[in-house]
Parts: structure tokens; C-alpha cells; sequence
């Protein structure tokens, strides 16, 4: 049986990544390079990088000009909430906070909305396990 999380990501081909880190020793690197590298489209947001994993990187969600699938947290709990708040202004269709990330608050902006909600589970996991492949 699916799962919720398999099931998001499986339909999710585009993937804004918030906190993508220029660091490669990091997970927040190093998960959405494994995505890319299982033919998901990548789209880092992070505040002062121009480009990570070879995309071009956008300050917000809401400056990306192009639909977005899933919006895949690497930030605070804390950010979380507006976070959510810019996924469901910009149509996302899931809102997955990464391990180890759990925010009620934003679980009720994105369920209210009608987005796929995902917390405290790995992307790089999901997709390991799933077998879930874009290329």
C-alpha cells in the first residue's frame, strides 16, 4: 500500500527546495541532489545564493516563474508557518517538512488550503524506499 508521503512525491515532478545549503557535507544539500538526481526538477530558494546544484536559486517561493508540485522544507519549525502561508499562495500542491521538522500551525494553513501535508519524513527516504524515479 502507498503511503500519503509516496504518493505526493510520485506525483510531484517539481520541487522548490527552501534552505537548500551551498553546503555539500549537509543533508539540505545532499537530499535535493539525490533528488535531482532521480529526474525530479530542483528549484532551490535560499536568501543569498545564486546557484546550487547548477539551477538558479530564488530569494522566496513567490519569485519562482513556474508551477511548483511540492515544497520541500530544510528551515526551523519556527519558519515554517510562512512557509506554508507562501505554498499556498503560489498554488504548491504539498507542503513536506523534512525530518526531524513537525509544525502544527503549518499543518493547518496547508491541510485548510487543500495541500498534501508530509512532516517529519525524509524526502531522500520516501523515494529510496518507494523506488520512485522521474528519468
Amino acid at each position: 500500500m502507498v503511503d500519503l508521503a509516496e504518493r505526493a512525491l510520485a506525483e510531484a515532478d517539481t520541487i522548490a527546495v527552501v534552505g537548500l545549503s551551498r553546503d555539500p557535507s549537509k543533508a539540505a544539500h545532499a537530499i535535493p541532489a539525490t533528488l535531482k538526481a532521480a529526474g525530479f526538477r530542483i528549484i532551490p530558494v535560499h536568501p543569498s545564493a545564486d546557484v546550487l546544484l547548477g539551477q538558479k536559486v530564488y530569494r522566496s517561493l513567490a519569485d519562482i516563474p513556474e508551477p511548483v508540485d511540492l515544497v520541500d522544507v530544510f528551515r526551523p519549525a519556527a519558519e515554517a508557518p510562512g512557509i506554508a502561508e507562501e505554498a499556498v499562495r503560489i498554488g504548491a500542491k504539498t507542503l513536506w517538512l523534512q525530518e526531524g521538522i513537525v509544525s502544527a500551525q503549518a499543518r493547518r494553513i496547508a491541510t485548510e488550503a487543500g495541500l498534501t501535508y508530509v512532516e517529519n519524513r525524509c524526502t531522500a527516504v520516501v523515494r529510496a524506499l518507494g523506488q520512485i524515479r522521474k528519468n
